[in-house]
């Protein structure tokens, strides 16, 4: 097997990238979530510790998100018909997505409910 450059690697993992977020309305959807989120701890100035938490979640489903595509296509290559196994290599991905996205969902909830709270004047 050739060995390929440092350039070259961190170049197939941009188009890795970049084929999720042109292929797969989810990637599209969760990226514009994180960049929202991120926009959110700007605006409301969250503590070092807040932004670890927050940035964790949001890689950790773009992530899972990336991983899923990959998933998926190599199973549509490797088996384009229905079969079990298929289905449960594809819905095992999807699980994780969901998994990592309802984690998300509650490190925002911890982080962003109160500084929200007191800026709408409920606390």
């Amino acid at each position: 097997m050739k060995r390929r450059s440092w350039g070259l690697v961190f170049l197939n993992a941009l188009e890795g990238i970049a084929y999720g977020l042109r292929t797969q309305r989810n990637v599209r959807v969760h990226t514009g979530v994180a960049i929202l989120m991120c926009g959110a701890g700007f605006f409301f100035n969250i503590s070092r510790t807040d932004w670890m938490f927050v940035l964790t979640a949001v890689f950790m489903v773009i992530v899972t998100e990336l991983m899923n595509t990959a998933v998926e296509a190599a199973v549509d290559l490797a088996q384009p018909h229905i079969h079990p196994l298929a289905k449960a290599a594809k819905d095992t991905a999807a699980g994780a997505v969901l998994l990592a996205a309802v984690f998300a969902v509650i490190i925002g909830c911890f982080v962003f409910l109160k500084p929200v709270m007191t800026w709408l004047g409920l606390l």
